[in-house]
C-alpha cells in the first residue's frame, strides 16, 4: 500500500496543465495507478487525479460504489480510470448549470456551492488503452468534471460565483457529524 502526500490548494504545481499519458500499460503508470487507488481509499475520496498527487499526468480515478462518509446522498459512480480525458457537455449550447456542493482532498475542511453541467459525455482511455465512451448525469458528472479540472490547473473555489456559500463543513453542515477532512 503507497498512499501518497494530496498536495494542498497553495501549491503551484496544483495550477499546471497536465501532460498526456503515451505509455499504456507501462509499469510507472500501473503503480502510479495503484498509489492514487491507496491515496484516495484512504482519504475517503470519490476521486483523485494525478495532480493532486505531485504528477504531472493526465490520470483521473473516481468512483463510490458503496457509500462514501464525505459524499452519504450521493448515487454511486462505477469505478473508473480515465486517461487523456475529453469532455463534451451535452447542455450546451443552452448552458443549463445545476449547483451543487462540492469538497476536494486538496481543499481539506471545506465544501462550496459550484456550478456544473448537468449532463456530458466523457472519452479518454483505461490504463491499457482501451477506449472509453460513456455519456452521465448527476453527481456522475459532477465528479468527472471535478477531476478533470484539476488536469487543467483548476481547483473547484476557481469555478465558484458566490464566495458566501464557501466555508468549514462542520459549520456548513453540522448536522453531518464527525468526519475526517475533506
Amino acid at each position: 500500500m503507497a498512499v501518497k502526500a494530496i498536495l494542498k490548494m497553495g501549491e503551484p504545481s496544483l495550477l499546471i496543465k497536465a501532460k498526456e499519458v503515451k505509455n499504456f500499460g507501462s509499469p510507472e503508470l500501473l503503480q502510479l495507478l495503484q498509489d492514487m487507488r491507496d491515496t484516495m481509499s484512504q482519504a475517503n475520496g470519490a476521486g483523485l487525479a494525478a495532480p493532486q498527487i505531485g504528477v504531472d499526468l493526465q490520470v483521473v480515478i473516481f468512483g463510490t460504489d458503496q457509500l462514501n462518509p464525505r459524499y452519504p446522498d450521493a448515487q454511486p459512480v462505477p469505478k473508473t480510470v480515465l486517461i487523456n480525458p475529453k469532455l463534451e457537455y451535452l447542455d450546451e449550447p443552452s448552458g443549463d448549470l445545476e449547483m451543487g456542493w462540492e469538497g476536494c482532498l486538496s481543499v481539506p475542511g471545506m465544501r462550496g456551492l459550484v456550478p456544473r453541467y448537468k449532463h456530458l459525455r466523457y472519452s479518454g482511455f483505461d490504463e491499457w488503452g482501451n477506449a472509453i465512451n460513456r455519456q452521465v448525469s448527476g453527481f456522475h458528472a459532477r465528479v468527472v468534471q471535478h477531476e478533470c479540472d484539476h488536469l487543467l490547473g483548476i481547483l473547484y473555489p476557481m469555478r465558484m460565483t458566490d464566495m458566501s456559500q464557501f466555508g468549514f463543513v462542520d459549520v456548513l453542515f453540522p448536522d453531518l457529524g464527525p468526519h475526517e477532512d475533506d
